[in-house]
């Protein structure tokens, strides 16, 4: 009994060391545990529970601007805000006043929406209930309606930040100006040729939400501000832009014409003030308008120049020395020139005509017969300089080349009819920088639409322009003037152009078209003129395509081109002409005007 007792108690301390040990194995896992979790693992686990509760929004960027000449806003960018929510979270929303409980959950929430969305808090309160974790409450608010509704607190009501093109003006510019799409990539005009500089960088809004749902409002909240586009500076001038939109819907309608366009560009600069076409796209709502009316006729559709193309013609044949104003050319009704049968407009007698009197009667027998002093290469080179057959690089999509067969693809009758504007197709802008060239000393500056780009950081670039070219000499240029005066006077085709207080130097113009059935029965009627002839501030081009009444350029296209002109001359200011035209005789005998 006594060894019995004697054993047990030498055991004791055993166990006791054994309890010991293991206790302290115990408490060395769970320090090393604690040490584990807390210094070693501790950051990347707060880290990793702080980004659970951080919620990042994207930003959308403002585009860029686009701008009239005198800083007038054609296009440009608003903020508004889509507010979604998340059904799951509003069930946790617990309203307090005066830290007493008045309501929970949807019914809440939908008492405090109700007044700011303008809606039946019953019924939204029923779009508040559900598991989805996004439904759109409402789109397009302001930022300030969004910043009311954040004030509250409610857990899962987000917003979704949008930018938003507005286009203040209208239709006016809206050829030029374009649009943009749903996603806010440019789909016409300048929105679409200079898209990746009106595009800015999106931004962002994190901010880090409680357990409730509801953002924390001394946790994190970090802002990236987005960056806007850059601004577009624009050469069109907003008001005659709309004046002259207005004149050529009533010339459409008066003429049940296709469609119309007028371009005034200013001498000396390539600016292009006013670039109008008829039926122009309100950019707010571009599928209003036909597909056809969505872009840039004035630079997408070119048209046979007709007796316009007289200029081109008489211009080259004046800069190579081979005729002179006083220069003798006969000019019957009708003749054959080449083998190719020939009749001018008007009847009128056999007769001598100088080069002043062929572009003011705009005889096509007399064009010819000037034209045939040069090569077909001299002729096509005078083209190519005045930029026929190439696009004037202007910045709008689409824009066409238009058409100009090379020499060794002219035929017997192309290489005669292409004097007198026929056989060959040019756009608004080439026809109006034609114009413009002669009224510029023959210098060729392409035309202008944006003047400069200003970005974000207030750094301003410039387009690429080409380079100015010399086509014409100075002399040449002047002599054009000149005799483009005539065709204004009394018994010009072009009188309708006249204005009473400035001096006019301009050519009317009809050309031929093909009907659907491939006959010559439709017309386009144009005009391109100076003004004022004296001092040429301002190159003016018309063109009427397919009118079905007055039919002829002098008639149809002449009184826009005094109606735009005048409006032009009055924004600016021109003062009026001094002195009057130069007499150029129209005959070798002295006549300086016709009756036929």
């Amino acid at each position: 009994m006594l060894e019995r007792t004697g054993m047990a108690d030498s055991m004791e301390p055993r166990r006791r060391r054994a309890a010991a040990i293991a206790l302290a194995i115990v408490l060395a896992v769970f320090a090393s545990r604690l040490v584990l979790v807390q210094i070693v693992q501790g950051p990347a686990l707060a880290a990793e529970a702080r980004s659970e509760r951080l919620r990042t929004y994207p930003i959308e960027a403002p585009r860029g601007q686009i701008l009239g000449s005198g800083g007038e806003i054609l296009a440009t960018s608003g903020e508004r805000v889509n507010v979604g929510v998340n059904q799951q979270l509003v069930s946790r929303f617990i309203h307090r006043v005066d830290d007493e409980v008045v309501g929970t959950g949807a019914a809440a929430a939908a008492e405090l929406l109700a007044p700011i969305l303008g809606r039946d808090k019953a019924e939204l309160g029923g779009e508040l209930i559900g598991e989805s974790t996004w439904k759109y409450l409402v789109k397009g608010l302001q930022p300030s309606e969004w910043r009311e509704i954040k004030e509250l607190r409610i857990p899962g009501i987000e917003p979704e930040w949008i930018a938003v093109r507005e286009y203040p003006n209208g239709n006016t510019a809206g050829n030029v100006v374009g649009f943009v799409g749903k996603d806010h990539y440019g789909l016409a005009g300048l929105e679409q040729s200079y898209d990746a500089v009106l595009t800015g960088v999106p931004g962002s809004e994190t901010v880090e939400i409680g357990n409730g749902g509801q953002v924390i409002p001394t946790g994190v909240n970090e802002v990236v501000d987005a960056q806007p586009g850059a601004t577009l500076h624009t050469t069109i001038n907003r008001d005659l832009q709309y004046l002259a939109q207005e004149k050529l819907e009533e010339i459409v309608t008066r003429f049940s014409a296709e469609w119309a366009g007028v371009a005034v560009m200013e001498v000396g600069t390539g600016n292009l003030l006013v670039l109008a076409d008829s039926g122009a796209v309100d950019p707010n709502d571009p599928s209003a308008s036909s597909e056809g009316d969505r872009g840039a006729r004035s630079v997408t559709d070119p048209y046979e120049p007709g007796s316009t193309g007289k200029v081109l013609t008489v211009a080259a044949a004046i800069n190579e020395g081979v005729v002179t104003p006083e220069s003798a050319i006969s000019v019957p009704y009708s003749t054959v020139i080449d083998g190719q049968a020939f009749t001018d407009f008007n009847w009128h007698p056999d007769m001598e005509m100088t080069p002043a009197g062929i572009l003011a009667t705009s005889s096509n027998i007399g064009t010819v017969t000037i034209g045939n002093m040069l090569s077909d290469e001299q002729r096509y080179e005078y083209m190519r300089a005045f930029g026929f057959g190439q696009t004037t690089d202007l910045g709008l999509p689409g824009e066409s080349a238009g058409i100009l067969p090379t020499p060794d693809q002219w035929d017997g009758r192309t290489r005669l009819i292409n004097n007198f504007g026929q056989g060959f197709a040019i756009t608004l802008v080439q026809n109006v920088s034609m114009i413009a060239t002669i009224a510029n000393d023959g210098i060729y500056t392409a035309p202008r639409l944006v003047s400069s780009i200003e970005h974000a950081d207030g750094a301003v670039t410039y387009p690429e322009w080409p380079e100015d070219r010399q086509v014409l000499r100075p002399e040449a240029a002047q002599t054009m003037i000149d005799l483009l005066e005539q065709t204004i006077k009394r018994g010009g085709t072009g009188v309708l152009a006249r204005l009473d207080d400035y001096r006019v130097a301009g050519k009317t113009g009809t050309a031929q078209i093909p009907d659907a059935n491939g006959k010559l029965t439709q017309l386009v009627a144009n005009f391109i003129g100076i003004v004022p002839a004296d001092n040429p501030r301002f190159a003016i081009a018309v063109v009427v395509y397919r009118p079905q009444a007055g039919l002829y350029g002098g008639i149809v296209a002449a009184p826009i081109f005094k109606s735009v002109a005048t409006d032009a001359l009055e924004y600016y200011g021109v003062p009026p002409s001094t002195g009057t035209a130069p007499e150029l005789p129209w005959s070798p005998d002295g006549a300086t005007s016709f009756t036929f």
